[in-house]
């Protein structure tokens, strides 16, 4: 293969992987603008300024292309649980890491982005309830996995009521999302958000979690 070939097969492979990143963007915004059934791969196009067919070089078809999307975006909880270990390890007591890593889990998955994903993903269980399953698994259930693995270190120390570390990281992840989450499921995103105080609502998650699961807690 002489340069000039291999130039004109680098710039195929550079572009084939440009208009692959603008119809994941142009997908992304259809689907959590008017949902999975509403958008066609016409509508795709258009909005990422390509033909139907260069959509088929990438993606057998409107499905594989959502389960892409979807499941692109379940790789970010790694970020989350990345933090969970230096959050706890870098605070100067427990309840001051609690606090820290209640917040960053908060502002994580309180997201405009991510609340819209949640919703796209529960709207669209019923026709798609393997992919909703491994989401689950992966997004939420990871996240549980992580926070059980942390509270299993602390056991006995920091945290000494912890009989179920797994039930534990349940209990914080819910008394940390839940209110957020719920609100955000039922009313518009963004002003849901800006109406909510995460830092205080962190803060009093940890409050309770550290009554039932701290040093001073009884039964």
């Amino acid at each position: 293969m002489n340069l000039a070939t291999k130039a004109q097969s680098g710039q195929r492979r550079a572009g084939r992987l440009a208009s692959g990143g603008a119809i994941r963007e142009a997908a992304a915004a259809l689907f959590l603008e008017k949902g999975y059934q509403a958008t066609s791969m016409d509508d795709i196009a258009a909005a990422a300024k390509v033909s139907k067919q260069t959509i088929y070089t990438h993606f057998a078809n409107k499905e594989e292309l959502f389960s892409n999307l979807v499941m692109a975006n379940a790789n970010r909880v790694e970020e989350f649980v990345g933090m969970i270990g230096p959050t706890l390890e870098g605070a100067g007591n427990l309840e001051a890491g609690l606090r820290q890593l209640a917040r960053r889990y908060l502002a994580f998955v309180a997201r405009p982005d991510a609340m819209r994903l949640r919703r796209l993903i529960i709207g669209e269980a019923g026709r798609f309830p393997e992919l909703a399953q491994e989401y689950y698994e992966r997004v939420p259930g990871r996240a549980y996995d992580a926070l059980a693995a942390a509270f299993r270190d602390l056991q006995g120390g920091g945290l000494p009521r912890v009989d179920d570390p797994l039930v534990a990281a349940q209990h914080f992840a819910w008394l940390t999302l839940g209110s957020p989450l719920d609100r955000g499921m039922f009313h518009p995103i963004d002003s849901a958000m800006k109406k909510l105080d995460l830092d205080r609502l962190a803060d009093s998650a940890v409050r309770v979690f550290l009554a039932a699961y701290g040093p001073s807690s009884g039964r």
